[in-house]
């Protein structure tokens, strides 16, 4: 049976085994690493953008990123997955994506983006009101760490890394920030 939120048939072990012999140049075992992943990203980059022609760049842009990282990936996917720092890189380049557009004078279609989950949904429902003043409130550090951990789905160790923090000023900023919140919507 699959992890709740991992692509079907792709565990951690797979990951990391897959990632350390590609870092070691196994061009099979990358290929197969993309094969397990690629399905998963691009769902949920289709999910964000409707532009098929960015989508396919983000995703060639993620992978080349993911081979020339693989060798500093392998040692950190032996003790969990990879797929929250695949999720990183992938986002990151829309992003770039939508703002190069941006710049190239080509402005991003409104309808080009779109709501990617029923979560991020409500979120959007939520931070109209009293817990968006109180999320506006907050100091940019914290809520990088919230955005991280709540919303992208990241642990505490990928938030980390993610944030090039250590993973007890990651706990903290978390800590912070919900103490915070809980004093604006009190």
């Amino acid at each position: 049976m699959a992890q709740r939120g991992r692509p079907l048939g792709v565990g951690v072990s797979d990951e990391a085994g897959l990632v350390q012999r590609a870092a070691r140049g196994d061009r099979v075992a990358f290929e197969r690493f993309y094969r397990l992943t690629s399905p998963w990203l691009v769902v949920r980059l289709r999910r964000r953008c409707r532009d098929e022609q960015l989508v396919a760049d983000v995703m060639q842009e993620t992978y080349l990123a993911v081979w020339r990282a693989a060798g500093r990936l392998s040692g950190v996917l032996t003790e969990e997955s990879g797929l929250g720092w695949l999720w990183t890189i992938a986002s990151r380049r829309l992003v770039d994506g939508f703002r190069r557009q941006a710049r190239e004078g080509r402005p991003v279609p409104a309808d080009a983006m779109v709501a990617v989950s029923a979560e991020e949904a409500l979120l959007e429902q939520v931070l109209d009101g009293d817990v968006g003043a109180a999320v506006d409130g907050l100091a940019p550090e914290l809520w990088a760490v919230l955005r991280a951990l709540v919303l992208d789905g990241l642990s505490v160790k990928e938030t980390s890394r993610v944030l090039d923090v250590p993973e007890g000023t990651v706990k903290t900023r978390a800590r912070r920030a919900r103490i915070a919140l809980g004093r604006a919507l009190s």
